[in-house]
């Protein structure tokens, strides 16, 4: 069992130094990876009725691969999880150029969540289409993949073009896994089909059973073996009790679950401190913390 954190951006700050004791501290407590959310833009709700998005100008993200680049060099064994980088949102070469450089800086501790989102505005802004999303992203993983273990491709997609080229240098992970995030059911098809795993971050509930019996489904009839599917809930500590901690991931477990994240958000914490406090004491309960 791999015990992570999800770091608290909107309710952390921006102070660097704060960033590098709070990384350094969870890697000292025993934890094994973190993960960061992602979001390039943030919509001004005040103009944009009708905007309903849980996310706004009011709530700081920290461009997520320079933050890994930056968390690479203050931990030594600390693994860094993108949960999730909105993928169809960004040029899919470059992506697969800065996770490469992560993982070189890291020693190879990049995990890479993807997702395609929720937020037409970011699209906008960014200039890509937002209806195709989930096909594109099909394509952009399978050429990610290729970018990151071949020295020079020919890549000729519906989408996207790579022609007798290729990244330097490539990453340690060859490939580097490619983890997704979201419920619909064309994405449990993805995950199946094509995902090294699945951040299910929904109450295990009849929903969720259905959801996994699917999964696994679909990996048989794609000839894959669904135990080689990874699965990450998420359990915030910061609203329950030590006994709801020990049967959520007792329950988990019994459903394959082998990585876990506790989140520590929405709480009304208003420092670095109170999350870190919070993630000792789950620590300490589950078996984590030193």
């Amino acid at each position: 069992m791999q015990v992570g954190v999800v770091f608290p951006q909107t309710e952390f700050g921006n102070d660097p130094v704060a960033l590098r004791d709070y990384a350094q501290t969870v890697e000292g407590l025993g934890f094994s990876h973190l993960v960061a959310y992602d979001h390039v833009l943030s919509a001004d709700a005040s103009k944009r009725p009708g905007f309903d998005g849980p996310y706004t100008l009011d709530h700081p993200f920290h461009e997520i691969f320079v933050l890994f680049g930056y968390l690479a060099a203050v931990t030594e064994r600390l693994g860094l999880v993108t949960g999730v980088v909105i993928l169809p949102q960004r040029q899919t070469a470059l992506v697969a150029k800065q996770a490469a450089e992560v993982d070189i800086l890291s020693g190879g501790r990049l995990r890479l969540g993807i997702g395609v989102g929720w937020n037409d505005v970011e699209f906008e802004g960014l200039g890509k289409e937002f209806g195709n999303r989930g096909a594109r992203s099909e394509e952009q993983v399978r050429l990610m993949r290729e970018l990151w273990t071949k020295p020079s491709i020919r890549f000729e997609g519906q989408w996207e073009s790579v022609l007798d080229s290729g990244i330097v240098p490539l990453p340690v992970q060859r490939p580097i896994p490619v983890w997704f995030g979201g419920y619909v059911e064309a994405t449990i098809k993805r995950v199946a089909q094509m995902g090294d795993g699945w951040f299910p971050w929904r109450p295990l509930d009849d929903w969720m059973f259905g959801a996994l019996d699917r999964l696994r489904e679909y990996a048989i009839a794609a000839g894959r073996d669904p135990k080689q599917i990874g699965l990450e809930p998420q359990l915030n500590v910061g609203n329950s009790s030590p006994d709801e901690w020990t049967r959520f991931v007792r329950d988990w477990q019994a459903h394959g679950a082998d990585y876990f994240c506790l989140t520590t958000m929405g709480n009304g914490f208003s420092s670095p401190g109170e999350h870190l406090a919070a993630l000792e004491r789950a620590g300490r309960e589950l078996g984590v913390s030193r």
